[in-house]
């Protein structure tokens, strides 16, 4: 591995070549903030995919695009005389010194759940309404579920256990079904969605992790499907529902 020096340099010259693009690349000269914005989602999703596949070659790869558009977000705000790459690491130093008193001060925790308590006190002293201020509103619904439920746990609002937890599904899934309006019964969907994040949680499963892996499970029977009736000479649009059926068994039994 390199040393903290090489490191150092290495990001030394990702600047001087940030530099050198902006100023003599079209391409770059162009971009704004916002163009840029959508590209950096992409970027996001693409290094997601990466740790899911546990494809380290790859990770090495997205997270260097992430940190490009990163250096790129900085150089744009340092024209514009807002503040520079060097403002925005101390301002991130600074914040980590201060949310982190059991390391660089006087405060005691032993285990992660005081760590993420006094985490979310500090946000309040900074100067943060509310508990939830800090949940990215344009977060996929259901990691924004988890990081609600996450936050308000900080400041003790959680339930018990998970079978109390468990509980809470029970009532929502009883709700949903007795309803019969559709925008009510839209609405108890999300409640049930959100119960059965949160029982997800406190049991230790990571709901869009889970998802994900029903997804790519789905995909992989379902073109294993379409493979199975080529191979009997068949199209797949043709088949009748119970054909289909018995082709999605013999898929799951394989």
């Amino acid at each position: 591995m390199h040393t903290q020096q090489e490191t150092m340099e290495a990001f030394g010259k990702l600047i001087d070549i940030m530099n050198d693009l902006r100023e003599k690349c079209p391409w770059d000269r162009k971009q704004t903030l916002d163009s840029l914005r959508h590209l950096t989602l992409e970027e996001v999703y693409e290094l997601s995919d990466a740790i899911l596949n546990e494809d380290l070659q790859e990770l090495k790869k997205e997270i260097g695009d992430v940190l490009l558009h990163l250096v790129f977000y900085s150089k744009i705000a340092s024209e514009k005389k807002a503040f520079d790459l060097a403002d925005v690491i101390e301002s991130l130093n600074e914040k980590l010194i201060f949310r982190h008193p059991h390391i660089y001060g006087d405060t005691k925790a032993d285990d992660e759940e005081t760590v993420k308590k006094n985490w979310e006190k500090l946000k309040l002293k900074e100067g943060n309404s509310s508990v939830l201020g800090g949940v990215p509103k344009g977060l996929p619904p259901m990691i924004k579920a988890f990081r609600i439920q996450d936050k308000v746990k900080g400041v003790g609002f959680d339930f018990p256990n998970a079978e109390e937890a468990w509980g809470k599904v029970e009532e929502e899934l009883q709700e949903f079904k007795s309803e019969n309006d559709i925008d009510k019964k839209e609405e108890e969907l999300g409640d049930l969605f959100f119960s059965l994040i949160n029982y997800a949680r406190i049991s230790g499963i990571n709901s869009d992790k889970a998802l994900e892996k029903t997804n790519r499970k789905f995909i992989s029977r379902f073109q294993k499907m379409e493979k199975l009736a080529k191979s009997k000479g068949k199209s797949i649009s043709e088949l009748s529902a119970n054909q289909l059926n018995e082709l999605w068994g013999e898929v799951k039994s394989l």
